[in-house]
């Protein structure tokens, strides 16, 4: 997801308090290029974020926004779960996360919200996210990888979907399947508030980088 609001601020109304989640995503960002022997340099090169932006993440400095960890995630082929997630959990089998677990990682101008409820580890990104968007709020994302799908089901208000140049509403009770693979938008349709789940489906991709081997 990309967006061009930061994310984690202080008035965020998150199940999770913002700081924890800031510092789960700077502890597994720096982890992570540590790992694959990366300097700030490479990362920003193959990320496709500034090094400066690199820094402050990893030093909690920086609140990255949604877009900006999609391209981290990407980079360094994991999903986007893998670098917010506050609890974790030894049985990979079956991962349950509560609903105080679930972080909120956008918050909209008049009180909306979207929390990732739960995803999968990459390099295969599978992510299910609860929106709630007010009267007078959009939020715009730009084109997901080749191939990725959005699954939406409205469960309160009215949801205007955009898209290569068109627009589409779907109902409360109703559903839809869209590919995203293009810049798109979600916007509250009416006057009342739109609450709707969402399910993203962005396909495996080989991980981009790798440990160095000696």
């Amino acid at each position: 997801m990309t967006d061009t609001v930061n994310i984690l601020t202080d008035d965020t109304p998150a199940h999770v308090p913002a700081q924890a989640v800031q510092a789960a995503i700077a502890s597994r960002i720096a982890s992570l290029r540590k790992q694959r022997g990366l300097s700030f340099d490479q990362f920003a090169a193959i990320c496709g974020v500034s090094k400066g932006m690199l820094v402050q993440i990893e030093q909690g400095k920086a609140n990255p926004s949604i877009g900006t960890l999609c391209r981290i995630a990407s980079g360094l082929g994991v999903s986007v779960a893998e670098l917010v997630e506050v609890a974790e959990s030894e049985d990979r089998l079956v991962r349950v996360v509560s609903q105080a677990e679930a972080p909120t990682l956008w918050t909209g101008p008049h009180g909306g919200a979207a929390r990732l409820l739960i995803g999968s580890d990459g390099p295969e990104m599978l992510e299910h996210w609860m929106w709630e968007l007010h009267p007078g709020e959009r939020f715009q994302a730009h084109a997901h990888p080749a191939g990725t799908q959005e699954l939406f089901h409205v469960l309160e208000g009215e949801l205007l979907l955009e898209l290569r140049g068109s627009r589409f509403k779907i109902g409360k009770g109703s559903s839809a399947h869209a590919r995203t693979d293009c810049d798109h938008a979600y916007a509250c349709a009416g006057k009342k508030k739109l609450r709707f789940t969402m399910v993203v489906l962005e396909p495996g991709r080989d991980r981009r980088l790798t440990s160095k081997t000696v």
